[in-house]
Order: C-alpha cells, then structure tokens, then sequence
C-alpha cells in the first residue's frame, strides 16, 4: 500500500504543478495579439451572418420550389 500512495502522491503533486503553470500571466504582447485576433474573428462572424441566412433561405426555397413542381405534374 506504501507504493500506491508514493504513487498517489506524486501524481497530486504532478496535477497541482500542471494547474499553477495553465495560469501564468502572458506577456502583453501576446495578450494583445490574442485581442486583435478575438476581434477580428468577431468582426468576420458578423459579416459572414447574413450570407449564412441567405443561403439558408435560397436553400429552402429551392427545395420548395421542387417540391411543387413534382406535384404539379
């Protein structure tokens, strides 16, 4: 049971290292890049949105479209 716990307890110690150095403080340029990044990602989501709809109800209306057409004849 001794070296389950030697185990145990170094792998606690492992996991505690691994969480302390995931919340290291990047330097500012990074931090910034990752901001610039952050907005512009935004920015093409926003435009790409209502080409996403567009296509969407283009999409629809086709299928609509067949299907009133097939039973048409």
């Amino acid at each position: 049971m001794n070296k389950l716990q030697t185990k145990l307890a170094a792998a606690a110690a492992l996991a505690v290292a691994a969480v302390s150095s995931a919340h290291a403080a990047l330097p500012t340029e990074a931090t910034a890049a990752f901001a610039t990044i952050s907005g512009n990602v935004t920015d093409v989501l926003a435009a790409m949105w209502p080409i996403v709809a567009l296509a969407t109800g283009g999409f629809v209306l086709v299928k609509l479209f067949k299907k009133g057409a097939n039973k048409a004849v």
